[in-house]
């Protein structure tokens, strides 16, 4: 018998602001990586090395599953942490879908607006507005995305599966992360994928290779990390991982200048080529977790600029990641129209970013204050709307009725 601690239900989780503010640099990071030749884009970490922010996103995402959820199942609540999981993967594909029908709306009124059917096509919606009787079925089964919609539909495949993940985790971590190892490995060799729309393609990004990532934040989360901290952090961990940095920073700089491709033999291009974003390239794995052992020897979770001013901004876009990655996703493409249609010179670009980056921060704040609004329930009388469900005590200690 299974004995439950209910406390693992009660205690408040500690949060981890370095998550946030990573969440939210992640954010900015899509945002300007959407908007085609963009100056300000070179800031962002796919110029620099082979992972980008969607290894953040992942990441983080694993992590906090295996932080929040594993004490909650090893306390013998797992249908509670399924349901929580389960609501929040309703909600990702909810927002998926509204973003999907909003954003194919927003690039059909600027293709009448500006008589470009050029965004049609670039963002892969012409079918969807040729026959959009069978594009929402297929939208509605996952199978149809735009470009840059690619990634909640895979968050949507791990939430659901990140239950039993969890269970096995808990009770076996090293077989449970084995056995993530050989499905990436299975999934590589035999082209294992979902199958898109049109036939003939396949998920952007395929959830049986991502899911290592994923298993993998979760298996540091579950409190794995801390058994092998001495080795990860160790000199000899370090000065590999900061090896492995400069190498990816010299492959990618021959992306820039192609003159400097000379320099690397040509046996090793065969070796590191194609770095694969689909099926998660080793070498994009391994150069996040190079950067991130490094981040996290610098950034604890009590460094003092966590809870300063000047980080605030990044980490409440990272408190609100899922409607600031839906706002980011409008923003981008208006930046992309204002740019293609207007100008596109340095100063604009530089505009149209900094103005989006401003819009994300002046949403986050809005969406930071309307949650600390105390909720007010009132109860109801006999008289009124039966559809109305009676309520519970006033939400803040000593809060005076509501006026009826």
């Amino acid at each position: 018998m299974i004995m439950r601690d209910q406390s693992a239900l009660l205690a408040p989780v500690e949060r981890d602001l370095r998550l946030d503010l990573f969440r939210g640099i992640g954010l900015w990071m899509i945002f300007l990586d959407h908007i085609p030749h963009d100056v300000v884009a070179w800031l962002t970490l796919r110029n620099y090395g082979f992972s980008d922010a969607a290894e953040f996103f992942v990441f983080i995402s694993g992590y906090l599953v295996g932080w929040i959820y594993g004490p909650i199942v090893a306390g013998g609540w797992f249908l509670a942490a399924m349901k929580r999981l389960w609501r929040r993967a309703t909600e990702l594909y909810v927002a998926h879908i509204m973003l999907l029908l909003l954003f194919t709306a927003q690039i059909a009124r600027t293709t009448r607006r500006f008589d470009n059917p050029m965004y049609q096509h670039e963002f892969n919606v012409f079918n969807f507005l040729s026959h959009p009787d069978e594009l929402i079925g297929q939208a509605i089964l996952l199978k149809y995305k735009p470009v840059n919609l690619d990634v909640l539909p895979l968050y949507i495949m791990l939430v659901l599966v990140s239950p039993f993940m969890i269970w096995c985790l808990v009770r076996r971590p090293n077989l449970t992360l084995a056995a993530s190892v050989v499905l990436y490995v299975l999934s590589r060799w035999f082209n294992w994928n979902i199958a898109s729309y049109p036939p003939g393609t396949t998920w952007y990004f395929n959830p049986f290779c991502w899911q290592l990532m994923f298993v993998f934040a979760a298996w540091c989360g579950v409190g794995q990390i801390d058994k092998v901290a001495r080795w990860v952090w160790s000199r000899a961990a370090m000065g590999l991982a900061a090896a492995w940095l400069v190498f990816a920073l010299l492959i990618v700089m021959t992306w820039h200048v192609p003159a400097l491709e000379a320099l690397i033999p040509k046996w090793m291009i065969k070796a590191i080529y194609p770095i694969d974003k689909t099926d998660l390239d080793m070498l994009r794995f391994t150069h996040f977790l190079a950067l991130a052992i490094w981040v996290t020897h610098f950034i604890s979770r009590k460094w003092r600029m966590l809870h300063g001013a000047w980080l605030r901004p990044v980490i409440l876009c990272g408190q609100h990641s899922l409607p600031i990655f839906c706002l980011g996703v409008f923003l981008s493409f208006s930046a992309h129209w204002i740019l293609t249609q207007y100008t596109n010179g340095v100063w604009e670009q530089l505009a149209v970013s900094l103005v989006g980056i401003a819009i994300m921060i002046g949403a986050a704040w809005l969406l930071d204050r309307a949650k600390r609004v105390p909720d007010l329930f009132v109860k109801v009388t006999e008289v009124e709307e039966p559809e109305i469900v009676e309520s519970a005590q006033a939400a803040t200690a000593g809060a005076a009725p509501a006026n009826r």
